[in-house]
């Protein structure tokens, strides 16, 4: 059977599942300098990214989505690596694009903000320009089903790459999302539904948000684009605990000692199942159609949203199941003695867990 494409599955209603965050997920596991963030592990351990997209499918991932985030010249050439940028481009393209056909998964491309654009200056902006311009063709020649612009903070840089795949990308559909900060408005001053209006009428298929904020913070935003945008929206949050005097990662403050936790102390501020949970119940009743998870991102937390938006990955197989524990479980009369005296010393208490 053929494969179902991106945009028949939207015109359908359906929603589309998206695994993100391998940025994150490589500095965590100890492949890749936060600082710089360029995917340098496409070159160097090009199985741990096969293995890494495998996995993100397995918990119930729809797409498999090249790993090329801050992969443009300029980021290569901050690290003496200007000369890998294609060969960077089309390796992670290939092993995206040999995951998507052996589960059956969508195949996407990506390019991202860049850090250099200045509206104001015409070279900076044919700079992004022809940055954008090659990596949508080295994805096109490798055979992508669609091509994602993430994580933009200006309203004309996120219209140039939509022009872009729109010029270069023989007719690839274009997701456009936002990463929103503290204000609900870019930093060009835009309202961020606004923005947002303007990047569908431009022609995008799919707008919304991924990044910097987390479920909490995003949802009251992703209503307010709801109620402008007509088509499709994304919602790709962090898993994080982002709370209103808080709004995005980058602000959470350790609550002892008032300091930042962002870059490195954030694995405390970690949503549980709960929160993730929640998040895909809301989504879902919002209207998103493109959901799925950012930087933080763990197959876990991707089994979460599949399994509350009714999905049976084959990560299921393996979902909680706290019956089967000896000491563990609610089922206290099939306990022996010392099993129940166990419990009570784990807990403190005569704890059921349900």
């Amino acid at each position: 059977m053929e494969k179902k494409g991106f945009l028949e599955r939207l015109r359908a209603g359906e929603t589309i599942l998206v695994a993100e965050g391998y940025m994150w997920e490589f500095d965590r596991r100890g492949y890749l300098n936060r600082g710089h963030n360029a995917p340098e592990v496409v070159m160097e351990h090009p199985d741990l990214v096969k293995a890494m997209h495998q996995e993100f499918v397995h918990a119930g991932s729809d797409v498999v989505l090249a790993f090329t985030y801050c992969a443009h010249r300029e980021r290569l050439k901050s690290i003496n690596k200007e000369d890998y940028v294609e060969k960077l481009n089309r390796q992670a393209l290939r092993i995206a694009k040999e995951v998507a056909e052996e589960t059956g998964a969508l195949f996407a491309g990506g390019i991202c903000h860049t850090r250099v654009y200045d509206e104001n200056d015409p070279v900076a902006v044919e700079k992004c320009r022809q940055m954008f311009k090659e990596m949508v063709e080295w994805a096109v020649e490798e055979g992508v089903d669609y091509i994602t612009g993430e994580t933009f903070d200006i309203v004309s840089e996120a219209l140039l790459a939509l022009e872009c795949i729109q010029k270069y990308g023989k007719g690839i559909p274009a997701v456009i999302t936002f990463a929103p900060y503290c204000p609900d408005e870019t930093v060009d001053g835009v309202p961020i539904p606004e923005a947002c209006r303007r990047l569908e009428e431009a022609g995008a298929a799919v707008v919304g948000l991924n990044c910097a904020r987390g479920p909490k913070t995003m949802i009251p935003l992703l209503k307010e684009i709801r109620k402008t945008c007509k088509g499709p929206i994304a919602a790709l949050p962090v898993p994080f605990q982002c709370r209103d005097d808080c709004r995005t990662f980058y602000s959470i403050k350790d609550k002892e000692s008032g300091e930042y936790l962002y870059p490195r102390n954030l694995e405390s501020a970690r949503c549980g199942a709960k929160d993730i949970i929640e998040f895909a119940k809301e989504a879902k009743e919002i209207g998103v159609q493109y959901l799925g998870l950012c930087c933080g991102n763990t197959a876990a937390y991707m089994r979460d949203l599949a399994e509350t938006i009714g999905r049976r990955p084959p990560a299921s197989k393996y979902s909680m199941d706290m019956s089967k524990s000896y000491i563990q479980t609610a089922n206290a009369d099939k306990l022996n003695v010392m099993a129940k005296k166990t419990r009570l010393y784990m807990y403190g208490t005569d704890h059921m867990i349900q």
